[in-house]
């Protein structure tokens, strides 16, 4: 087997309209669907960031009342979602114009 890329990510959001404004905004996601599924009660929004074999799309459920995550880095779940940036220091400049706050900038031989 060969795999060739990762084709989407999924993640479980609290607060459906103010994730679509980050990421979509914010972040400058493209909106490839919209759908409110009926028989659920709730939102679930395809995004796509980058182009052709670079894309990467984001599928984001909404669930109003998800149960809690264990806020520590070492526990079991997504840890964190990177981004390729031409520059990380003006990245980190105009994220923090927007109000979005980021850790300090690591660089170490394991990034």
């Amino acid at each position: 087997m060969k795999l060739a890329a990762i084709h989407h990510v999924a993640i479980i959001v609290s607060d459906y309209e103010k994730s679509k404004d980050f990421y979509v905004n914010k972040l400058g996601f493209e909106i490839v669907r919209e759908n409110f599924r009926e028989e659920r009660n709730d939102w679930k929004l395809d995004l796509r960031v980058g182009e052709g074999a670079d894309a990467i799309e984001l599928e984001i459920f909404a669930e109003p009342n998800p149960p809690k995550r264990v806020n520590r880095p070492e526990a079991c779940g997504l840890r964190h979602l990177a981004f390729r940036v031409d520059d990380v220091e003006a990245t980190v400049v105009e994220l923090e114009q927007m109000g979005i706050g980021c850790e300090p900038i690591r660089f170490d031989s394991y990034t």
